[in-house]
């Protein structure tokens, strides 16, 4: 690689990832998993450090056991402390991608197996092995 597209590309890592433009994106997904999981919880909304838990969601509202949104986690009745952990994880990576999060998750595949994201999260913890 080029040392101009280098630096182009550092400057734009620096401005995206990891930064106060990213976590303003992980603040406005917080407010959408919110806005989404506060009226249809049917169960106990609850915060495990970082993240915010609202169970008792209709299952269409996600995939899988459950869908991390920012800091909000929707699920249905998934929430062991394994599963927390992992979505923590989850958690950290929107802090660093903002925004970029459901793009780059997209691009990394629907198999969990081979999912970067999924991976880095712990496969075991979030029952996918």
């Amino acid at each position: 690689m080029a040392p101009a597209a280098r630096r182009l590309r550092a400057s734009v890592t620096g401005i995206l990832l990891d930064s106060p433009v990213s976590r303003l994106g992980c603040s406005f997904a917080t407010l959408v998993g919110l806005a989404v999981g506060v009226p249809l919880s049917s169960g106990r909304i609850r915060v495990v450090g970082d993240l915010i838990v609202c169970r008792g969601l209709p299952r269409w509202a996600f995939r899988r056991g459950g869908t991390c949104v920012g800091r909000v986690y929707l699920t249905r009745h998934n929430d062991g402390p394994r599963v927390l952990r992992h979505e923590a994880v989850h958690v950290t990576q929107w802090r660093r991608y903002g925004m970029l999060m459901p793009l780059m998750y997209f691009l990394a595949g629907s198999d969990p197996l081979t999912n970067r994201f999924e991976i880095e999260a712990g496969l075991e913890e979030g029952g996918y092995r």
